[in-house]
């Protein structure tokens, strides 16, 4: 979760037996972040010319801090199997589990009844199309649900005097969320697999950056006063969707 950015490159650096990766994203921004995501990404935020070398010798330096949050993650996995969209998988939704239920039917459709996606496909019974209904029906939730926990969260800001950022959803690699220097407010599909208190979170830190451009204290203070549970609910998603 982090606002856009401008340019990209990657790098590497060894810490005992391991090779980190890295990539780095430059921005507009005074200060330098590292950030170690569940999915084992290590991105770098860095102000826009800042030099290679002075970002492998800050990537050095936190090396036992990377390796010890990687080493964290990689516990969960692989906590979700590659999913192969058959018959009685499970799939997440709103962080519960439902199994697929898969049958032919006369056009393609999913629907959430009595604890299964209940999937009908025509004619093939294939995985690519039962996939791509199912992604289909996460992107419509998605628009839905995002719409109201936005609406949760906002009031908190808007006593602020803060402008009000334009809501997207797209699918994402590597953040649930991101705020863009223009307002924009982007927020992952596959975040629709969360139990809603954690898309609360990710709606609820975005928004601060509306305040709080990077993540100095001024902005934990913010998101502390909006939300005194919020290292819960980042713990809660962390383990839920890794």
């Amino acid at each position: 979760m982090s606002r856009s950015d401008e340019t990209a490159t990657c790098g590497t650096v060894t810490y005992g037996s391991e090779t980190i990766y890295y990539q780095v994203l430059y921005a507009p921004r005074k200060t330098m972040q590292i950030a170690v995501h569940p999915d084992g990404t290590v991105v770098i935020k860095a102000p826009v010319g800042t030099k290679s070398e002075e970002i492998e010798t800050r990537v050095h330096k936190r090396a036992g801090w990377i390796k010890k949050h990687l080493d964290y993650f990689r516990q969960f996995h692989p906590r979700t199997p590659v999913r192969r969209y058959v018959g009685g998988e499970t799939h997440l939704y709103l962080g519960r589990q439902y199994r697929l239920k898969i049958s032919i039917g006369e056009r393609g459709e999913v629907k959430l009844i009595r604890g299964y996606f209940q999937v009908k496909v025509k004619e093939t019974n294939s995985s690519d199309k039962v996939k791509r209904l199912l992604e289909a029906w996460y992107a419509e939730k998605a628009t839905k649900r995002f719409k109201e926990s936005f609406e949760r969260c906002w009031p908190a800001f808007e006593k602020l005097s803060l402008p009000r950022p334009r809501l997207q959803i797209r699918r994402m690699k590597t953040r649930w969320g991101s705020l863009s220097t223009r307002g924009t407010l982007t927020l992952n599909t596959d975040l629709i697999r969360a139990p809603r208190e954690c898309i609360d979170y990710v709606i609820t830190h975005e928004l601060c950056h509306l305040q709080c451009p990077d993540h100095g204290p001024g902005f934990y203070n913010l998101l502390e006063k909006v939300m005194p549970d919020w290292e819960k609910r980042k713990h809660k998603l962390e383990l839920a969707l890794v």
